[in-house]
């Protein structure tokens, strides 16, 4: 997610119901909610892993069952996960994934003091998460049978391009556009597809400070008063 307009992908092997329909995320509750770290660390693992149970996931993450399974019902209440109905063969264990979507915040103007604090709580965890996990699998050694095919699945690209605001906009929905031509069911799914997350990340650059030129100032000094 990304605080302008972002979107959340879906699990492998699922699709989006509504995949050209946003939803902006304005309750204060629901922000505070997702911004809470553990949470954004089990949906994240859900998001790359896929459905798996509390125990699981503490195992995977070193925290506490019970303390998971408490976030997984606040992340399942404000519909961020949800429980997978149908049968796994495991029992009565209660399996959990991600409820992909579209999902967007306000942009900042329209942030109050308390929305704003809660997006910077959000972002600061999701961005140290990406690229902690992007430089953990760059490092994986490759296999001894001929290399990982996927050691070079890491496109990277750095550009800037000169934009007023609507056409930024317009670049953005764009991104999104492309990104849901990608997203097929299962049964549309090439056999090697893996999962690959995607992040996308633009700001304006900083505005460049007013040309000093010392030989005027040097001049308004010496003039007289």
């Amino acid at each position: 997610m990304a605080q302008q307009p972002g979107a959340t992908d879906p699990p492998e092997g699922r699709t989006a119901k509504a995949p050209h329909t946003s939803t902006e995320l304005s309750d204060l509750a629901t922000l505070k909610a997702l911004s809470q770290p553990r949470r954004q660390r089990m949906l994240q693992h859900l998001t790359v892993h896929g459905p798996a149970t509390s125990a699981t996931l503490a195992r995977a993450l070193g925290l506490n069952t019970g303390a998971t399974s408490y976030h997984l019902r606040e992340l399942a209440r404000y519909g961020f996960v949800e429980e997978q109905t149908e049968a796994t063969g495991q029992g009565r264990e209660r399996w959990w994934r991600a409820v992909p979507g579209d999902r967007r915040f306000p942009p900042r103007s329209r942030q109050s003091p308390e929305m704003r604090l809660a997006m910077d709580e959000l972002n600061h965890h999701a961005y140290a998460a990406d690229l902690e996990l992007f430089e953990q699998l760059q490092l994986q050694p490759q296999s001894d049978a001929g290399g990982d095919p996927w050691a070079d699945a890491f496109p990277y690209s750095r550009g800037s391009i000169r934009l007023n605001l609507p056409e930024l906009r317009a670049f953005f929905e764009e991104y999104i556009a492309l990104l849901n031509r990608y997203k097929r069911p299962e049964a549309e799914t090439p056999h090697d597809a893996r999962t690959v997350l995607t992040r996308f990340l633009a700001f304006p650059a900083p505005e460049a400070a007013p040309t000093s030129h010392p030989e005027l100032d040097n001049r308004r000094e010496s003039d007289p008063s």
